[in-house]
């Protein structure tokens, strides 16, 4: 979950005293810093709605005005409880350390002025403040979704309960991200942004909505897995445990490799099942070929940020198809 934005100057690790307060002369820029903060140069979560927009046709389901304010509703909550979640995961990598580690040594690359606390563009008690109050507005937008929703199938809404309370727990809270859980995480985030609105628009679930979502949630997955392959000194150091610091190098890279073939497994068995057509797996063939030129890449190559940034086009890759599919499909493209 982070921006892309101007790469910083900073080629030391900056230590905390001197991130906190901005370069004596200068003034911070405080509203990108919180947009940088929020993350809101990374848009692939929120895809989703376009996801979900391009699968009502099939289903038989106009979209009118309580739809569209649902759709409107949603993603303005979804905006607001991921930049909780990336703001409290900033102050938690800010305060053990962890950032500094893995956005030092490589900062003109990894771009250190995406990091406001470590930039010294933000304090660390106004992000604190910022990520409290993403959150409320989050919940609140969320729950105007549930009141304008045309349908209210309890999994939906159950669903949406879920993922807004757990959202935020990344790195506060519960602390999930610190448990085991980061990978798990990435891809169930990406899952509560397809189902429950495509329930809330549709008022049921079908074969195909679930694939979609599940392909979906394996985006993110499949970039973030790449980060914390970078990461892995600085998350080690804090004690979180992504599978690239359990794991040895061989069995991350095979960990890796395993991701990316399921999602072609996944496609082509959806076809050959009747969940999708025949020619599915067409529109998706560049989604394939995506992913073998990031497992190049990142893992064969050692590239891991290169691989990264072939995963995150690799997602919109993805989403244009999937759309495109669905589009065609339901005869309106």
């Amino acid at each position: 979950m982070t921006g892309e934005l101007n790469p910083g100057t900073v080629t030391a690790t900056p230590d905390r005293a001197t991130a906190a307060r901005p370069a004596r002369g200068t003034r911070p820029r405080r509203l990108p810093a919180y947009a940088r903060l929020a993350k809101l140069g990374m848009v692939d979560y929120y895809l989703s709605l376009i996801v979900v927009w391009s699968l009502l046709p099939a289903a038989g389901v106009g979209i009118d005005g309580s739809s569209w304010a649902t759709m409107i509703a949603f993603l303005l909550g979804a905006v607001g409880l991921v930049g909780a979640a990336v703001a409290f995961d900033d102050v938690a990598g800010y305060r053990d350390g962890s950032d500094a580690a893995n956005y030092g040594a490589d900062a003109p690359v990894r771009r250190l002025a995406r990091k406001p606390l470590l930039a010294g563009t933000l304090t660390e008690g106004a992000a604190v403040r910022f990520a409290r109050g993403a959150l409320v507005v989050g919940g609140l937008f969320w729950t105007t979704a549930l009141v304008l929703a045309p349908h209210r199938p309890l999994w939906a809404v159950l669903g949406l309960v879920a993922a807004g309370c757990v959202i935020p727990q990344y790195s506060w809270g519960l602390r999930l991200g610190y448990h085991g859980f980061q990978e798990v995480f990435l891809a169930a985030v990406g899952w509560a942004f397809v189902l429950p609105l495509y329930g809330l628009l549709t008022g049921e679930v079908t074969s195909l909505a679930v694939l979609e979502a599940f392909l979906f949630g394996l985006g993110p997955l499949l970039f973030g897995v790449y980060s914390n392959t970078n990461d892995i000194a600085g998350d080690r150091a804090v004690g979180r445990p992504t599978a690239a610091c359990v794991l040895s190098r061989r069995g991350n890279a095979v960990f890796i490799g395993a991701l990316s073939a399921l999602e072609t497994v996944v496609i082509v068995a959806a076809t050959l099942l009747g969940i999708a057509p025949w020619w599915y797996t067409v529109f998706l063939f560049p989604v394939m070929i995506a992913r073998t030129a990031q497992f190049m890449n990142g893992i064969v190559r050692g590239d891991i940020l290169r691989g990264r940034l072939i995963g995150i086009r690799a997602h919109r890759i993805l989403v244009a198809a999937l759309v495109t599919a669905n589009l065609v499909s339901s005869g309106t493209a």
